[in-house]
């Protein structure tokens, strides 16, 4: 079945090529656009369906055999639409047809894959760092049954179902609700599933469209992981207790562990490696993703983690990720995303729906310090997860053993590919103004012995790679020293020395702080509702990882591990979810909104030290970066007060921002309230004039006989008045509302950020206030 619809995609590609390439018919604009319907009423058959979306590419292909060679998905199960390759006119055509509600590309450049330790140090932040109270996870995980019986789907790069992380060792019968499978395919049966992983499914449909029949050489056919993405948050997630696990050199050496230890996992593999002849990388197209979520949905998941994203947010109705959350979130599943990784500019922030949690980047309170002693004396510090032995070599900066005529004044010192000169590097160690691992290989190409690579990012947040040759990062304010250094000693040299792990923030590195490439809002759609949510670590946590991804992903890497360290807001996307999982253990009726909620108003704005969260350079961070703060999972199991919303609420959200475009069975009022209005934990307020009021309701969660009092921190330049200031529950399930009243004064700000908080003696709800005029 595979082959023959394979061989539909080549026959339609090949109608787009036909032989004469001179032929004015031929369009090179042609692309995999998805038109979406809405969703299915359930009273059609399937092949009543599939000719219904046949009738579409029918009316401007011009024949029916054009028609059904062209089509990629037919989504049949809850969403409904398709996916084909189609040239911008026609899409244009089929987008004023009846029924349609939208039609976008999915583009293959957009979309992109965006632990020891991680949960001891979340559990620490929650006890407010006194470790003899640190022991809120074990009371969460007994009262949640550690997920046991929750469904987490992660959309993703695949998994390695080898890895320890996956055993079922001990676990009882897979939960009845569950009705998914595994999909065999190369190297992957359904004896790899088990009653830990309990499906996996993979989607290919769209890549083969976009970039030909998949390369075997470079990834599997089947939900087997190849680039180890997939393998490293699926075990975040919810991976078992492993002993002893750590990176290559034994780097974060401990219990390994996910956020859900029994929680089920189920697989959906919708990214893929491209072809290093049409440009490497890897992709997740959006067609392949929108069929993942509508399997995903029907096979009854109860969580979705999705790591995924491009660069900043996309329009709802042109987002896979969007529409199949939005459909999820009707039938009550959780759905995580990751915020992206192009921080620190602001506007980066993807996944930015309101019925999506989006999660920051932030650190935890460990550092692999590896600092670099030069020949004078001086000690730059320095970070590394390398393994090598201490060694001195001499020392030269990347310009001065050049290619002549190989860099500009632009790129000189940057150690770019081929640009290293192999006569006056050999032997030695390369300090390179900024790089990563590009720069290391280019190093090693040349002949170096060992690289000292300028930190990519300022300040302290360095992202860790395990190089090939000895190597170590140097934070960005000891740069100038070393490039100085080189420039006027005669005989320059450079000791580097093995890391040791340092546990614990102090005053001269608190901690959490943001990650340095964590996206940023404001949210590039609707700046009226804050993005991300919450933050959590992502910044070299230690998971499970395929054993056919080398640790550096590059072909000159032969080197096979059982556990990597990785970073990015992938890395903290699962630990999100795996605590939703939790919750939905506790918490079966909860509606996602509400999950959200709980896990906002109970976050932390606080590092270490009592003061707030800072970014990688020590300045304070904003709710632009960390959204309402760091989770605190136990405390999120027990919020006291939600933010609760519903199916209807999120359409009606649409309807006074960008209309609802995404289902057309609601109708829009005539009178739409704001968009601040929506019943988001957080309040944020933009282009504000005059005096403003917005409206929350919250439902009481916790005892019946409840009173709340409220206590503002008012963002500086504005006056906010919330009214009742006391609110009185008597029953649990009980909803009261509240106003807030916001104006600017005369000395107001472009931006300003605040908070306010619902006490009741024992529950803090909090929830931060953004405004700017």
């Amino acid at each position: 079945m595979k082959i023959i619809h394979l061989l539909t995609i080549v026959f339609c590609l090949a109608l787009l090529l036909k032989i004469n390439v001179s032929s004015a018919s031929f369009d090179p604009l042609r692309k995999v656009y998805i038109v979406y319907l809405g969703e299915h009423v359930g009273d059609k058959t399937i092949q009543e369906i599939e000719d219904a979306h046949h009738s579409y590419l029918h009316s401007v292909k011009g024949s029916k055999e054009a028609a059904k060679a062209c089509i990629v998905y037919s989504y049949k199960k809850v969403i409904n639409g398709f996916s084909a390759v189609l040239n911008p006119d026609e899409a244009h055509r089929i987008s004023g047809m009846d029924g349609v509600i939208s039609v976008f590309h999915s583009d293959p450049r957009e979309s992109r894959l965006h632990t020891t330790r991680s949960w001891d140090f979340i559990s620490l932040l929650e006890a407010n760092w006194d470790v003899t109270r640190a022991n809120s996870r074990e009371q969460l995980l007994n009262q949640a049954g550690y997920g046991q019986n929750v469904v987490v789907g992660v959309l993703d790069s695949g998994i390695w179902p080898e890895s320890e992380s996956f055993n079922d060792l001990g676990m009882g019968p897979i939960p009845a609700t569950w009705k998914g499978f595994c999909q065999p395919g190369v190297d992957f049966n359904s004896s790899h599933c088990n009653r830990k992983l309990v499906g996996a499914r993979y989607y290919l449909k769209g890549f083969e469209a976009n970039f030909g029949p998949l390369d075997p050489t470079i990834d599997f056919r089947s939900a087997r992981d190849v680039i180890g993405h997939g393998t490293h948050t699926a075990s975040t997630a919810g991976g078992r207790n492993v002993p002893g696990a750590a990176a290559i050199g034994g780097f974060g050496v401990g219990n390994a562990t996910g956020g859900a230890p029994l929680v089920r996992l189920a697989m959906y593999k919708v990214c893929w490696n491209i072809p290093a002849a049409k440009g490497g990388g890897s992709t997740c197209l959006d067609d392949d993703m929108l069929a993942a979520f509508d399997d995903a949905i029907t096979d009854g998941v109860d969580v979705l983690s999705v790591s995924i994203g491009g660069k900043t947010g996309k329009p709802y109705a042109e987002s896979g990720i969007a529409v199949g959350a939005l459909h999820a979130i009707k039938r009550n599943i959780v759905v995580v995303c990751s915020a992206g990784n192009s921080g620190p500019d602001p506007f980066t922030v993807t996944n930015i729906s309101p019925w999506i949690i989006t999660v920051g980047a932030s650190s935890i309170d460990r550092v692999f310090s590896s600092p670099v002693v030069l020949g004078n004396g001086m000690v730059v510090e320095g970070q590394s997860i390398t393994p090598f032995v201490k060694g001195t070599y001499p020392l030269v900066y990347a310009s001065d053993v050049e290619i002549p005529g190989a860099t500009t004044t632009d790129t000189s010192g940057l150690c770019l590919a081929g640009t290293l000169s192999p006569a006056l590097t050999v032997g030695k160690a390369v300090f390179c103004w900024r790089g990563d691992t590009r720069q290391a290989l280019e190093v090693q190409r040349a002949g170096g012995v060992a690289v000292v690579l300028g930190n990519r990012y300022n300040g302290v947040g360095v992202v860790g790679r395990p190089y090939l040759i000895p190597g170590t990062v140097i934070l960005s304010d000891g740069k100038l020293s070393v490039y100085q250094y080189t420039q006027t000693d005669l005989a320059p040299t450079a000791t580097l020395t093995p890391a040791i792990t340092l546990i614990g923030g102090n005053t001269s590195s608190p901690t959490p702080f943001m990650a340095p490439f964590t996206s940023r809002g404001p949210n590039v759609i609707e700046p009226n509702i804050l993005k991300p949510d919450i933050t959590a670590p992502g910044l070299n946590i230690l998971a499970a990882w395929s054993e056919a991804a080398s640790p550096l992903r590059v072909p000159s890497d032969n080197r096979v591990v059982k556990f990597q360290i990785d970073s990015g807001t992938s890395m903290a996307c699962p630990h999100v979810a795996g605590v939703a999982a939790l919750i939905k253990a506790v918490h079966p009726d909860w509606s996602s909104a509400a999950i959200r909620s709980a896990l906002m108003t109970t976050a932390t704005a606080n590092n270490n030290l009592g003061k707030l969260i800072t970014d990688a350079e020590g300045n304070y961070a904003t709710p632009l970066q960390f959204g309402a703060g760091h989770i605190q999972p136990a405390k999120a199991a027990d919020p006291g007060l939600v933010y609760d919303a519903s199916y209807e609420d999120y359409l009606l959200f649409l309807c006074s921002t960008t209309g609802n475009l995404l289902d057309p069975t609601f109708v829009c009022p005539l009178i739409l309230p704001s968009p601040s209005n929506f019943n988001y934990p957080s309040v944020t307020i933009t282009k504000l004039s005059g005096v403003v009021t917005v409206q929350r309701t919250v439902t009481n969660v916790g005892v019946g006989n409840a009173t709340y009092t409220v206590t503002v921190a008012t963002p500086p330049g504005f006056s906010v008045t919330i009214s009742p200031a006391t609110l009185f529950f008597s029953a649990t399930g009980e909803k009261q509302s509240f106003s807030i009243t916001v104006q600017a004064t005369v000395i107001a700000p472009a931006d300003a950020f605040g908070w306010f908080y619902w006490y009741d003696g024992i529950h803090q709800v909090i929830s931060p206030i953004l405004l700017s005029v």
